[in-house]
């Protein structure tokens, strides 16, 4: 899977917020990166806006456009707030969830998690990265020692880092529960996903 292998402090500074864990803290500056960024000055129009609120979901969870927007869609198609459904949809995906547990570092390594079989859904191993978890599910790491190891290591690393109120961590078991779908509040609030919204129904 194509993933985005380019500068990421770069990015972060383009957006001012630490979309991608930085081994030190970005500066931050009023003026965009880049050697001609001190004499940028131009004003976004909404076009600009809304592109930019959907670059930052979209490096956030770490996806290709493709991916992106074919999420969308099947959030589009779905009842309720599309907003409110399309963050549901990204947070509940597998890869984001074993970052949500604590069992990666990051939402990227808790892909290559996934992808090399390391875990299991309901008991069952589960390779696929984009797999929608429900309420109920029980999502654990496999009975092999090397899985473990890296699980618990990545957990150690990850304690201070807050566990959301939907997902319930066993950590000797190394499982997790998801108790119940994120709230309306619990979602990403950084981003203005209205204007997501906005920028792919044009």
């Amino acid at each position: 899977m194509s993933r985005y292998t380019g500068p990421t402090t770069r990015i972060n500074r383009r957006f001012g917020m630490a979309l991608f864990p930085a081994n030190k803290a970005f500066e931050r500056r009023t003026y965009p990166p880049g050697q001609h960024g001190r004499n940028f000055r131009r004003k976004l129009k909404d076009y600009g806006v809304g592109l930019n609120e959907k670059q930052k979901l979209r490096y956030s969870f770490g996806l290709t456009e493709k991916q992106f927007r074919n999420t969308f869609e099947k959030a589009k198609a779905k009842p309720g707030v599309t907003g409110e459904v399309f963050l549901t949809m990204l947070e509940t995906r597998l890869d984001n969830v074993v970052y949500r547990m604590g069992l990666a570092r990051t939402r990227q390594a808790a892909r290559q998690f996934v992808n090399h079989g390391h875990m299991l859904v309901n008991g069952k191993k589960v390779d696929v990265p984009n797999f929608h978890v429900s309420a109920g599910d029980v999502v654990g790491v496999r009975e092999k020692t090397s899985s473990r190891q890296l699980a618990t290591r990545n957990l150690e690393d990850a304690q201070y880092r807050p566990t959301p109120a939907w997902v319930t961590v066993n950590v000797d078991s190394l499982q997790g529960t998801v108790d119940r779908l994120p709230d309306s509040e619990e979602l990403d609030q950084s981003i203005n996903v209205q204007l997501v919204v906005e920028f792919y129904s044009r």
